[in-house]
């Protein structure tokens, strides 16, 4: 008899649909379950559907903040899901921050912070620190190393 062993799911958050497009897509051929929602309220419904068992969440979608609020709320209903928030604000207000500080990992409530734009190779390195031996390398992914 042969089991599978349940591939790891991802909840993408973003309200850029280019951006959960191609994340999807990579993170599945990295043999990832993917789920995607477009903004908060979205993000809010696929969690009571079911817990991933990592979720990236960027940062300015319906308000400036809406992502460190939505990652509060993950940590309230499930403390232990790891949480990768990514992030144009350097870019777009000059405003520079980063978990390399107590203070800074005190008040952002997230395990990882990626700069957008992100490479895919950034992104699987945090999954990989956050989710160790969870998914294997793919052949398409092993083609390419």
């Amino acid at each position: 008899m042969t089991t599978t062993v349940p591939k790891p799911l991802v909840l993408l958050v973003d309200d850029d649909s280019d951006f959960l497009w191609q994340q999807k897509v990579q993170l599945e051929a990295a043999g990832f379950e993917v789920v995607t929602a477009v903004g908060e309220s979205e993000a809010k419904r696929k969690l009571a559907e079911r817990l991933p068992d990592l979720a990236v969440i960027d940062v300015m979608m319906d308000n400036p903040d809406t992502g460190f609020t939505l990652c509060y709320y993950v940590r309230k209903i499930a403390p232990n899901i790891p949480l990768i928030l990514v992030t144009s604000i350097v870019s777009e207000t000059g405003l520079d921050f980063s978990l390399a500080s107590d203070n800074d990992r005190a008040w952002i409530p997230a395990d990882a912070l990626l700069a957008k734009p992100i490479r895919f190779e950034q992104l699987r390195g945090e999954i990989d620190r956050l989710l160790p031996g969870k998914a294997e390398p793919t052949a398409a992914e092993v083609a390419v190393l």
